[in-house]
């Protein structure tokens, strides 16, 4: 649970990795071929590919956009052609493992990019100027909105549910 009364910070930065362990929480204690099942056809969308997709988001908003870093696709972009935010799609051999190795690494990397700057700090998004603060309050939303399917996603797969 994130502080109930932190500085503003503090209280972003708590919630950004109070929905990240929640999406690890959801993937916990399944195996390769469970993580990597459909959610319902015609859908391809797994908890594997959830994990891809927010290892993409992650450095996408903090190594690409807020450090400008020329940081390349993480996964094939023709297997995925939702582009750099992609990651859905699972190749084949791609272990659950993995995906949260990679997506972890990206984690590391964005605290990296982010401790030495402010909120009001900035990168660049679509020819402007975006702070860390609207980084973070986008990243918390995406992370909410996705932790969401994969509430869906865990139920489905063995009748799971809560964090």
């Amino acid at each position: 649970m994130p502080p109930l009364n932190a500085d503003e910070r503090d209280t972003l930065e708590a919630w950004l990795d109070f929905h990240r362990a929640t999406l690890a929480v959801k993937c916990a204690g399944l195996d390769d071929a469970q993580a990597a099942t459909p959610s319902v056809p015609p859908s391809v969308f797994t908890l594997t590919g959830l994990v891809q997709h927010m290892a993409e988001v992650e450095r996408n908003w903090f190594r690409r956009v807020l450090a400008g870093e020329q940081a390349p696709p993480i996964h094939d972009q023709e297997a995925d052609p939702d582009g750099p935010d992609g990651g859905f799609v699972v190749a084949e051999g791609t272990t659950l493992d993995a995906a949260l190795g990679t997506w972890a690494s990206e984690i590391a990397v964005a605290r990296e990019r982010c401790a030495d700057r402010t909120l009001n700090s900035t990168g660049r998004f679509m020819g402007q100027d975006v702070s860390l603060r609207w980084v973070y309050v986008h990243m918390i939303g995406e992370y909410a909105r996705h932790n969401g399917h994969a509430d869906l996603l865990r139920e489905r797969i063995d009748g799971t549910t809560g964090v």
